[in-house]
């Protein structure tokens, strides 16, 4: 018999072969929290009736609807593709394998997210046992988030629309990828500013970049793909249409260290410097020696923020933020997964 709480909790999801059309899900990330929620929008008359004072049930509506919500999990070193091509809008449909070895790769990098829809399913346990299913349709994520602290396990975030919800889907069966790993802050292996970055066959490298020695306490990567979100229309029985990129999205990097060099990264600030960033995550061995690797490269970033101040007898501090962009010949951000997956 399942847990009553949390603990028989599960959250699927699969990609959308026609954006709104759910389809039966299939993946399944061990997570850490789900916020999905289908939010109706209610009209209440405000017509004046004689002696009437309270609002009536006859004059109350729902007039449209759509769904909101965030997944958080743990960063796994397994599993990610399908997710993370939705999140980058990336073009990438298989992983390459690298030599002839068990190791498989996957690049993603930004590109439009028109057409893509994944099928949510939150499985929620009452406290009978009975586990109800709330399955999402027409979901896009609208923003992610790559974070790690100090002396803790790395986690993704999305942040979700989508259009509908129906509790009439039957709960999928879990299933979930074995002897599956996580990502920690002591694993971040490579952190590199300046270099070059070149592009070649799809994937972007960093050479001479220069080891960061500034003591950063934790970062955090964000991607925001701004979207219309309130299309709804006559003739569409409330329903969402599909959400339309319509601003400018950015890649931001925000991390929390200690003033330990003044040239690193309050120097690129002060002069306007155009400079690469890269940071790596690995561990363990995918095959042929090759790790379990999550990698972001940035081409172009600006130091937007690093100004530091004394406020007292402790290490000074720096919170820096970066902001990556278009060079016009890489990508703005290059997500690089090394796994065992052979499939998104």
């Amino acid at each position: 018999m399942p847990y009553g709480s949390g603990l028989s909790g599960q959250v699927g999801f699969a990609a959308e072969t026609t954006w709104g059309t759910p389809v039966t899900v299939t993946k399944f990330p061990e997570f850490l929290s789900e916020s999905f929620n289908w939010t109706p929008t209610w009209l209440d008359s405000a017509g004046l009736k004689a002696g009437q004072a309270y609002k009536r049930i006859t004059r109350t509506k729902q007039s449209r609807f759509a769904v909101g919500g965030s997944l958080e999990i743990e960063a796994p070193d397994k599993g990610m593709g399908t997710i993370l091509k939705h999140a980058f809008g990336s073009t990438l449909t298989i992983p390459t394998q690298i030599a002839a070895t068990p190791a498989w790769k996957q690049i993603h990098t930004p590109g439009t997210k028109a057409g893509f829809g994944l099928t949510v399913q939150a499985g929620r346990p009452q406290p009978d046992g009975t586990v109800r299913a709330f399955t999402y349709e027409g979901v896009k994520i609208s923003a992610w988030e790559f974070s790690c602290t100090d002396g803790d396990i790395a986690k993704w975030s999305f942040e979700c629309v989508g259009q509908d919800m129906s509790t009439a889907t039957g709960l999928a069966a879990a299933s979930y990828i074995a002897n599956t790993g996580v990502f920690s802050f002591n694993e971040a292996t490579n952190f590199k500013l300046g270099g070059t970055a070149t592009t070649a066959s799809g994937e972007t490298t960093i050479a001479s970049g220069v080891t960061v020695t500034t003591v950063v306490n934790g970062i955090t990567i964000r991607g925001e793909t701004p979207m219309k979100d309130d299309r709804f229309g006559l003739g569409n029985a409330g329903a969402m249409q599909e959400p339309i990129e319509n601003g400018i999205p950015m890649v931001t990097i925000t991390m929390d260290g200690e003033f330990t060099q003044r040239t690193e990264f309050y120097d690129l600030m002060k002069a306007n410097t155009t400079t690469a960033l890269q940071v790596d995550f690995s561990h363990g061995d995918a095959g042929g020696s090759n790790p379990f690797l999550t990698s972001f490269i940035f081409p172009a970033v600006k130091i937007k923020e690093g100004n530091v101040n004394v406020s007292g007898p402790d290490v000074l501090g720096q919170q820096i933020t970066v902001e990556a962009y278009d060079d016009g010949t890489n990508p703005v951000v290059q997500c690089k997964i090394v796994s065992t997956d052979t499939t998104l």
